[in-house]
């Protein structure tokens, strides 16, 4: 699933990181990867804000990944020196809302090397694996 899509984006965030390394702002990577994005020709849509439900009703609180790429993968970014638990669960709660089945976690903030996770949700319920 969406797996050359997916070496394509992982592909442009190792440019960014060779060009910028780490510790900068996490707004500073956004741009910078959808400037990669756009050099690569890959399309992307930025800071698109989901409708969450409850019993089929629309609720004001809006979700907002940092960006969809392809038209089928969620990506979160990060800034910070190791993903936590926390950063995935996000992630997931994005991919069971947008009902997209494959999502990366991108860490641009870890010393020494980009670090990132595919998550794949198999079936669109509870119950994700990673690849």
């Amino acid at each position: 699933m969406y797996k050359n899509e997916g070496y394509q984006l992982i592909g442009a965030a190792f440019e960014v990181y060779n060009q910028l390394g780490y510790g900068l702002a996490e707004e500073i990577y956004q741009e910078s990867l959808e400037i990669e994005l756009t050099l690569r020709n890959i399309p992307y849509q930025s800071k698109q804000k989901i409708i969450a439900y409850y019993k089929e009703r629309p609720l004001k609180t809006r979700y907002i990944p940092d960006l969809f790429v392809f038209d089928g993968i969620v990506v979160e970014l990060k800034a910070v020196s190791a993903l936590a638990p926390e950063h995935e669960a996000q992630l997931f709660n994005y991919m069971r809302i947008t009902r997209m089945s494959v999502g990366y976690l991108i860490n641009f903030g870890h010393k020494g090397e980009l670090e990132w996770k595919r998550l794949i949700l198999s079936d669109l319920h509870p119950g994700i694996t990673e690849q």
